[in-house]
Parts: C-alpha cells; structure tokens; sequence
C-alpha cells in the first residue's frame, strides 16, 4: 500500500480533550515521524504539529477523529510526491 508524508497541525482549545487527543496519538504511534507542542499560555491553546507516513486512509481517519473531539481543530496538509514502501524499493 502505497504511503505518504503529511503535516497534522492541531489547535487544542478545550483542554478537556488532551486525554483523548494523546490515546488517539499513542494508538497510531507506529506512524508517527515526530510531534511537537507549543503552549499559548496568554491565550489558552496549545498547537501541536504531528508528521506522520502512513497510508493515505490513514492519514484522513486519524486527522477526522482527531478533528470530531471538542475544542480540537485539525488541518492536514499532504507530501506532493508519495513515499515508495520498502517492497517497491527491492
């Protein structure tokens, strides 16, 4: 299955949801490249940046499900060019 490089970029507004925003993270930390945070202490958020490579599906489910908790924005912005998986390159 072909898989790609994308950019989840998150908006943390109700901290409430950090709970189950972090499980839903450690449950697809298999594609997880890296992640880092950024607190907004003087307006109440958090952004948090998560660079994934997985399938496409898999990219837009966990972007989805992130995106339906509340207080929880997401935005997932794509590689151009796909990564070859380890079979395609042998």
């Amino acid at each position: 299955m072909e898989r790609r490089i994308a950019l989840i970029g998150i908006i943390v507004e109700n901290p409430d949801s950090v709970e189950r925003l972090n499980r839903l993270l450690h449950e697809n930390s298999r594609h997880i490249i890296g992640r880092m945070g950024l607190p907004c202490r003087e307006r109440g958020i958090s952004v948090i940046s998560v660079v994934v490579d997985a399938p496409q599906e898999a990219i837009s489910a966990l972007s989805g499900r992130l995106g339906m908790l509340p207080g929880i924005s997401t935005k997932t912005i794509y590689a151009k060019l796909s990564q070859k998986t380890e079979e395609d390159l042998q």
